[in-house]
């Protein structure tokens, strides 16, 4: 955090990841390798949303890429209370919150909940791309069952943040009769062999993202950033493509890349 104004400096932003609250003691992460300090997570984001509010140069934006409670949670049937915890958190914020979802936001809440919940930050986007602009239009009468939350938007004069759905493609969060989770499932299954679909055994490190816990976004997604990019491109924009999984870790990959025909 800066103590002097740089006035070359067009904006900034804040970021924050993986707080996984849950009022409950501390354990391990899913591997037995990391230790996980539950109830003192809702802690450090105090202490995060203090600093950027006394920054000189306060964040434009907050970029919260997901995983915001933790699946223990849903366990303990305190998800609605866990996610109220943290979120009065974020209301001391002078910044708006741009939230991402990962996968344990699914395990504690089905996709519907999660488009008519706090989490739903679409309505900060402020795009005027003829992408953007037909995706609103669409949404009227979209299949609530297969729909994708994305969005984009400008902070500041040819810089372009697109928000992204990593889960827009997965068996998390939607209904088993939808065409979104069956797609999904013979994705994993073509590839995955193993009874537990979120056991990467076997699979090799450039195979181990086709898992449950994972996702990846349908054509209809991907048509949407075409759009976007394209006019991005067209217009000399800078773009920031926001998401929840982490490009060079295999395990983490989004399906799309290399996905096989089936």
């Amino acid at each position: 955090m800066g103590t002097e104004r740089d006035n070359s400096i067009c904006f900034s932003f804040g970021v924050i990841a993986d707080i996984q609250y849950a009022d409950v003691e501390d354990g391990y992460n899913f591997m037995k390798t990391r230790k996980r300090y539950y109830r003192n997570s809702i802690t450090l984001l105090s202490e995060a949303v203090e600093e950027w509010n006394k920054d000189c140069m306060p964040p434009s934006f907050i970029l919260q890429l997901g995983d915001i409670i933790d699946g223990l949670n849903a366990q303990h049937k305190a998800s609605k209370k866990a996610l109220k915890n943290v979120m009065q958190e974020f209301k001391k914020s002078k910044a708006d919150i741009h939230h991402i979802w990962g996968n344990h936001e699914f395990y504690n809440f089905s996709r519907h909940c999660l488009m008519s919940s706090a989490l739903n930050s679409q309505h900060l986007g402020n795009s005027m791309t003829p992408a953007s602009s037909n995706r609103v239009n669409s949404n009227v009468g979209e299949d609530k069952q297969e729909t994708f939350y994305c969005y984009d938007f400008c902070p500041f004069p040819s810089f372009r943040f697109v928000v992204i759905d990593c889960y827009d493609l997965s068996t998390l969060g939607r209904e088993d009769c939808s065409k979104k989770y069956q797609e999904s499932l013979k994705i994993i299954r073509k590839i995955n062999k193993n009874e537990d679909l979120n056991n990467p055994e076997g699979l090799g490190a450039a195979k181990q993202r086709f898992v449950q816990f994972n996702g990846g976004l349908s054509q209809d997604q991907l048509e949407w950033l075409d759009e976007v990019l394209s006019y991005s491109d067209e217009n000399q924009e800078k773009v920031i493509v926001v998401g929840r999984f982490c490009v060079p870790y295999y395990s983490r990959n989004i399906f799309n890349e290399n996905i096989p025909s089936y």
